[in-house]
């Protein structure tokens, strides 16, 4: 959703002939104010986009850009929220956040990539978002940019051997934020690119009709999914990215790409469909496996799992009781803690 955003705001601003800033959030640590990743663009006539933060921090970005701008030069600013960048800035928010800001310029190579990547995001096709910054040691220049696709072409140029984008692609395989690599002295930023994470939701009873309408508002992409259609119906979950309707639900994960940004909640009307979702759930890569029920209903079906063969690791990937702990009770409730547990799965990734 974020490159989705950024990729249809540097092409529609660029068409018009508008040179642009743009600052990330390379890293945060502690309770600043801000994911790893984030971003804002800035305008020539100071105007920003997006955000990296909020209040002076970000006024303090908005600064710098304009320094890039006039120099054309690259630059990383960390600022200390719990010292003296915190005192100047008003904010006690504590940690530390490195924000890198370079000048996109008009060209015809950036034309390429960002057009690349706007085409790229519209399919949902996984991309690689690639930053050469420079020489360790050397002042950074003007920033050079390239986009590798999932069929390996790529857009925009790499004027350094092929071989290395290879290295750069695997640093950054599994990282939702960006990463920041060295080759022989050469300084590059890697950032991989992806549709918005999707929430599989497992059931389609009254608890699930919350949470789905809740994930689609904080930018899940979601996926109805039970073995009743008149249960899982488009009347009862409008605005689901997808409903599907199973035979039973000995295969449910027939058709689905689970990875590190899938996040799988089981909530089924019973405990021995709970059961046969989440031994398949435990098989695959999801990066987030809940599951509603009881701490007694928890620790019977895992000594069943147990048995079975799986591990004491996979079913530590288990959240169950699903949700963060608010004392819910009402259907919305129990959804409101349940889509808050996703948020909180979803910030650590990039931390």
């Amino acid at each position: 959703m974020l490159m989705s955003w950024l990729a249809q705001t540097v092409c529609g601003l660029q068409s018009e002939g508008e040179n642009l800033v743009l600052a990330t959030v390379l890293s945060k640590s502690g309770s600043a104010p801000c994911l790893a990743g984030a971003k804002m663009v800035v305008r020539s006539n100071g105007v920003s986009i997006g955000t990296v933060g909020g209040g002076m921090l970000e006024a303090a970005v908005q600064k710098k850009a304009g320094n890039v701008f006039k120099t054309g030069s690259s630059q990383i600013m960390t600022f200390d929220l719990s010292g003296e960048d915190a005192a100047s800035m008003q904010m006690i928010c504590g940690g530390k956040v490195e924000i890198l800001t370079e000048l996109i310029p008009v060209s015809a190579n950036n034309t390429t990539v960002f057009e690349e990547l706007r085409s790229a995001m519209q399919i949902g096709e996984k991309c690689y978002f690639v930053t050469f910054l420079g020489t360790v040691g050397d002042e950074m220049g003007q920033a050079e940019f390239c986009l590798v696709r999932e069929n390996g072409t790529v857009a925009g140029e790499f004027y350094h051997p092929h071989s290395w984008l290879e290295t750069l692609l695997e640093k950054s395989f599994r990282s939702t934020y960006p990463v920041v690599h060295v080759i022989q002295n050469r300084k590059y930023v890697i950032e991989r690119c992806f549709v918005p994470s999707s929430a599989y939701i497992f059931g389609a009873g009254h608890v699930s009709q919350q949470l789905a309408s809740m994930a689609e508002m904080v930018g899940f992409k979601t996926c109805v999914i039970d073995d009743r259609s008149e249960f899982a119906s488009r009347g009862r979950f409008p605005g689901a990215d997808e409903i599907k309707v199973l035979d039973s639900f000995e295969e449910c994960f027939s058709g689905l790409e689970m990875d590190g940004d899938s996040y799988v909640v089981i909530v089924t009307r019973g405990h021995r469909y709970d059961k046969t979702v989440l031994e398949q759930a435990l098989r695959t890569d999801a990066g987030y496996i809940g599951m509603m029920g009881s701490r007694k209903k928890r620790d019977e079906l895992f000594k069943l799992l147990l048995k079975e063969g799986f591990s004491s690791d996979d079913l530590n990937r288990v959240n169950c009781p699903i949700g963060v702990d608010i004392a819910a009770s009402t259907t919305a409730e129990i959804a409101v803690s349940i889509i808050a547990q996703l948020i909180q799965a979803r910030a650590k990734t990039g931390e």
